[in-house]
Parts: C-alpha cells; structure tokens; sequence
C-alpha cells in the first residue's frame, strides 16, 4: 500500500520505517508542492533502497549519485538537505547489496566527512514527477562520470567504465616477505579474487592480480594505493592493467587459479618460489572471505604515526608468519665458506646471532636470525644465488636456535660455530633504522655508503679491482658524496665483493658499508 504524504521535515532512525513524511529535492517537486510515495514494508532487510546518513550540508545531488554510479545505475534519489540525509534506489538488489558490502568495510568520505550507507526499511521509492527524475538523473550521473568525481573510500577517485578488472601491484620496500595468500586475503576484502600471478622484475616484487568485476579491482586500488602491508614497509603501488584477463597454467607458489583447484602445480624454480612459505591445498584460499580474514589475520587500518604524509599511511599489519630464526644452507663451497662469510652476506636482510658450519657436513650450515621474520626474509632473497660458485639452497630448519659446541669441542668444531649476538655490524639493531627501507635482492650493483670526503672515486675502484672484481661503472651521489653506486659484472661478484668489503676500513676512523641497491647506473 502507498502512502502519499505532504512534506515536513523530519529526521528517519535507521531502526524505524521511513513513513514518517519527509523533505524532498527538487528532483520530486510537482507544481511548486513536495510530494513522495513509499511502497511501504516493516522489516528491515536487503533492499534497492539505500539509506545514506551524515551528509555534508553542502553536498550535491551528483556526489550523491557518484558514491553510488560504480555499482551500477542509481534509478530514483531524494535529498534531505535540512537532516542531511538521502534515500536512492538503486536499478538492481545486487548493486545496492554490492555497495552496501563494499562501503560497510571502507566508508566513503566526502570532504573529509564519513559518509553512513545503509539499508532502508523501504522496497521502493515512488515520486510524483517519476519522468522528469529519470531525466535529471542521467543529467546528474553523466556530469559525475564526465567530472571523475567518484568518492569510493576517497575523494577524487576516478572509475572509467571499461576499466581492466586486472591489478598491477608492486610492494616497495619488501622487508619481510610477501607471498600470494597475503595478497590474495588483503584483496579479497574487496571483492572476489579470480586468479594471482607473481614476479619479480627490476628487482622489485609484483603481481597481477584478476578481480570478477572491475568495479572491485576499482574499489581495492582506490583504497590499498599507497597503504603498508606491514608497519612502515612493504608498500602497496597498484595500477590498473592493461590485460583483460589473466591465463593461469599452475597453481603453485607463483601463480594461482582459484577458481581451477584441478590445474597442476607444474615445475618451480626453487629459486623463484614465492619466499619458499608452505602453502594450503590449492583450492583452500579461495575459502577466505573478507570476514574471516578480519578475525583470523587482525587486519586492521591503524594510522602509521605521523612522519609520514597526510593523509598518512595506514597499515593493515598483517601478522608474519610464525616461524623458527633459524635456517639450513645447503650446496655451499666447503673450500670457500665461512661464518664470518655467512653473517656478512645474511645479515644484510637481519641480525645474525650465530652461524654453524656442520663438522662433518661441511657443504651446510646453519644460520640463526633474530627472530622468524629475518629468516624468511633471509630466505626469500638468497635462496638460489649463486656463492663461491655454487647455487646455495637456504631453506627453514626444523632447529629453534643454533648450540654453541661444548666444552671438550676440538678447535675445528669450536672455529666452525660463531656467536655474533654482540657484533657492531647488526644493520636493524636501533629501532626505526633507515636501513629497514633499504632492503633489496642480490644485483651487480652495490650501494656503498660511509665514505670519507677524503676518498676519491678511483681510491674505491681500485679496492675493488685489486679485490679480484670487475668495475663496470661508478657514480657519486649528486647531494651526498658519502654515497656511491657501484656495477660490477655479476650478482655473483657483487654477493662476493659485498661480503669482502663490507666494513673495510677507509680511514682512521670509518669503514665502508656495502648493500644491494635496486639502482643500475
């Protein structure tokens, strides 16, 4: 039964029906009087109509309209300027459900004003001049679309229609590992995630990532762009690609098809896996749904303190994996390794606390990290280099800590096990160090940092030449000449170089320091 009613303003609680009377925009103006009709319903369930609370007093009805146009079409609108709500109705019970799911977990804002999206008690909206509303609104959603004025968790957030329902993610400053079941449980909480590819490539950490609809892969990169997976790192940058679709052949550490559990895992690199994490059955991570994984990861968007820009960065501190510190090196050139060899070139991704060399194995050892975090982190980045010749396997051991030898120990075995808990070299022992956003895989080219204003550019290539290394290029840096980059003809003889001359003393008082830089020159 309709119920015609003269206008007054007055405000709708969310739990009551909206048959109270209400004030109408002019798209619901009729001969100068404000008239509406409600199809009325008592319960309060999924609905076309949406009711939409704390409206800026100065919104417009295409703002209006533009939280709602990347759902599809909005049919019929009424504004309550006065009470600073708006009902709409939206073309389909999908699209109003698809919102009303995406804005509960992301609430827009406009003009920095949190904007409250809800269901309405009503099934329909009915106005008198229901011909001339159609009319305005496609006046109003084709001035939204042509101006971007998409507020979709964000202000001046543009949706095209025709947009890829593919991502281009890259994760910057990877200091702990990122593996396909992150990424696939951070995206899911915006929608269905099809299919994951990832890669590495100019020594950065990406993937595609394949949405069911672009409006979702819209929706995610307007709210991820720019947000740390962990707190101060592993920054998320994420552009649109330009695939359709993504063809996934295995599902393995690489790449998944969630919707083909059937597909076979293929043969993977060790040296390209996914940071080498144990996965689920291969059809288990598509079971993860926005809620769940709220409650089992802690996902949560808590600001990162203030150093960072406005509007900061948040966090969605996904909880590392909880794993042992300590890892197995295995294929290494017994001729050639040490422990002082090892802490050097693994302390350049954590804090090395001790290094064992197995007496009668001397091809593996053991290398204890701080915590789990360094170790896969460890792991991720030089599992499959190649070290004094041979690709080293690196790999979790099943050890908790490394045992220093016992008394009655030989020298041998007691030279062959170092404790380094107290070393000056630890890169991330202060808190908040820069070092923590300088983390990069092996490459030919070193960063070197700690140089005297004394030292000149042949002094370091000399070092390095007379170390056995080639020296392809050198460059300063133009603000900071305490810094220089440095090409050499290999990852290899980089990994080699690093561990030779890392803190090599240049003067009296200050030593060289030699890391992997994600720069060619």
């Amino acid at each position: 039964m309709c119920v015609y009613s003269f206008v007054q303003e007055s405000v709708f609680p969310s739990s009551v029906c909206c048959s109270a009377n209400m004030s109408t925009s002019n798209l619901s103006t009729v001969d100068g009087t404000d008239r509406l009709c409600v199809s009325e319903h008592a319960q309060c369930v999924q609905s076309r109509v949406l009711h939409l609370r704390q409206l800026p007093a100065d919104i417009s009805e295409q703002e209006v309209v533009a939280l709602a146009l990347p759902f599809g079409r909005v049919s019929k609108l009424i504004t309550l300027k006065a009470k600073n709500q708006a009902f709409l109705e939206m073309a389909s019970e999908e699209a109003a459900v698809t919102m009303v799911n995406y804005y509960t977990s992301a609430p827009p804002t406009v003009r920095s004003q949190p904007i409250f999206i809800q269901y309405s008690t009503h099934r329909e909206l009915k106005t008198d001049n229901l011909t001339n509303q159609r009319a305005a609104l496609q006046a109003i959603s084709a001035a939204a679309v042509h101006s971007g004025n998409m507020a979709s968790g964000g202000e001046g957030r543009g949706f095209a229609p025709g947009q890829s329902p593919v991502l281009r993610i890259i994760v910057e400053n990877l200091f702990y590992p990122v593996t396909l079941e992150v990424l696939q449980q951070i995206f899911s909480k915006f929608g269905s995630v099809l299919k994951i590819i990832t890669f590495t490539r100019n020594n950065q950490f990406q993937a595609l990532l394949q949405f069911s609809d672009a409006v979702h892969a819209h929706h995610a990169k307007a709210s991820l762009d720019g947000q740390n997976i962990y707190n101060g790192c592993c920054t998320l940058r994420i552009d649109f690609s330009k695939l359709s679709a993504l063809n996934v052949k295995y599902n393995n550490d690489k790449s998944r098809d969630f919707t083909r559990a059937d597909l076979p895992t293929g043969e993977l690199d060790p040296a390209a896996a996914a940071f080498g994490v144990a996965l689920p059955p291969y059809g288990a991570a598509a079971a993860f749904t926005p809620t769940t994984f709220h409650q089992h990861t802690g996902l949560s968007m808590a600001a990162v303190p203030g150093s960072l820009v406005s509007p900061p960065r948040v966090s969605l501190q996904v909880a590392p994996p909880a794993v042992h510190a300590v890892l197995l090196v295995s294929n290494l050139n017994p001729e050639s390794v040490s422990p002082h060899c090892l802490f050097i070139l693994f302390g350049v991704y954590g804090d090395v606390q001790r290094v064992k060399i197995l007496f009668n194995k001397k091809e593996n050892a053991l290398v204890q990290m701080s915590d789990g975090t360094q170790a896969q982190l460890a792991m991720s980045h030089l599992n499959g280099q190649r070290l004094h010749g041979n690709v080293i396997r690196v790999m979790l051991s099943k050890h908790p800590v490394v045992q220093l030898p016992r008394g009655g120990a030989g020298q041998e075995e007691q030279t062959l096990t170092q404790d380094f808990s107290g070393s000056a070299l630890h890169r991330f022992k202060k808190p908040g160090s820069k070092n923590f956003n300088n983390i990069f895989p092996p490459s030919a080219t070193l960063h070197l940092s700690n140089i005297p204003s004394s030292v000149a550019e042949d002094v370091l290539k000399d070092l390095f030449s007379s170390s056995g290394f080639t020296v392809k290029a050198f460059k300063f840096f133009q603000k900071d000449r305490k810094m220089a980059l440095m090409q050499l003809a290999s990852v290899e003889e980089a990994i080699e170089a690093l561990i030779a001359l890392h803190d090599h003393q240049l003067d009296h008082n200050q030593h060289l320091r030699v890391s992997f830089s994600k720069s060619t020159i």
